[in-house]
């Protein structure tokens, strides 16, 4: 499955014949945020072109913060986000004038990975993590014996999710202790396929990013197990799911703006989205809700449309 990762809005084109759920006039919808969620967006709308052959999909990739920022101003119908929305961006919202709808639509690990050339770690606890990543190793912590004095003397050179991600967010709140904070001495990019150049072009490499960009390019790099304080744990559809990879597993979302209801094509989309999205999620290396975790979310959704129209 290729993945688009670009900085800049992609306009998915849904020009092939099939079968309505509602009149297909022609509609646009816009969504931006999460790059980590965008390959999950990006599959739904590739199929929907069944559905509305003339609907267009304009698809951005500026992080979960920046999408949420375009979403709080009402720039967008739909946002994808690796969390969930802060007190802040939902102050925005409102502020303008908008309410919303979060839906989980699926779940995701975060892979900690290093070269494959590297043969000295294999596991990581909670505590040599944030070790590494805390802001106070900035200038500090630079070198692979002092997490373990059996490690290399060798620099650490490390690559991560930009600030304004919501995986950096996740990550941070998770191992830190608190959400955003870190050491700032390393490489980052909204662009996770950067992150995967960085980590397999480099022997004393270390990174963090979604599973399922490990999952693509796992020739290039090896991940390493987690022990949250239960013992070593990879990431897995299993481990994920049941909670296990503990603390790297989270839930993904999208939201939805109310005044974009007005638009029958969101709606209908997001009804597929939740419809299709246990289907075609494995193909893009994430791992589904269960079938009574998408009936929750599809009755939100339905609620939702129900308070935000006006019923004939």
């Amino acid at each position: 499955m290729k993945k688009f990762l670009l900085l800049t809005a992609i306009t998915v084109s849904l020009a092939s014949c099939g079968n309505n759920k509602k009149e297909d006039d022609g509609s646009a919808i816009s969504i931006d945020g999460s790059s980590t969620v965008y390959p999950v967006t990006e599959a739904i709308a590739e199929e929907y072109r069944n559905e509305a052959p003339r609907t267009d999909i304009t698809i951005g990739v500026s992080g979960t913060g920046g999408g949420f920022q375009k979403f709080g101003r009402g720039e967008v119908a739909i946002t994808n986000a690796s969390r969930p929305i802060k007190e802040d961006e939902r102050a925005i919202a409102e502020s303008n004038g908008i309410s919303f709808v979060e839906l989980e639509v699926a779940y995701d690990g975060l892979a900690v990975v290093v070269n494959p050339e590297n043969d000295w770690v294999d596991c990581f606890t909670v505590e040599q993590l944030k070790k590494i990543w805390e802001p106070g190793a900035q200038g500090n912590i630079t070198r692979w014996n002092q997490i373990d004095p059996s490690w290399p003397d060798e620099e650490i050179h490390l690559f991560g999710p930009g600030v304004a991600s919501g995986t950096f967010d996740y990550f941070t709140e998770a191992i830190v202790g608190e959400s955003g904070a870190s050491r700032g001495d390393y490489t980052a990019s909204e662009d996770d396929n950067v992150l995967v150049q960085g980590v397999s072009g480099d022997k004393y490499g270390l990174g963090f990013f979604g599973l399922a960009y490990y999952e693509e390019n796992a020739d290039k790099l090896r991940m390493v197990a987690v022990d949250g304080g239960e013992g070593c744990v990879e990431p897995t559809a299993e481990t994920v799911s049941n909670g296990s990879y503990a603390p790297l597993s989270r839930p993904l979302y999208i939201y939805v703006n109310s005044s974009s209801l007005e638009n029958p094509a969101v709606i209908d989309f997001v009804e597929f989205y939740l419809d299709e999205a246990p289907q075609l999620l494995q193909d893009v290396g994430y791992i589904p809700l269960t079938a009574e975790e998408y009936q929750r979310e599809r009755q939100k959704f339905s609620s939702f449309v129900q308070e935000n129209t006006t019923q004939e």
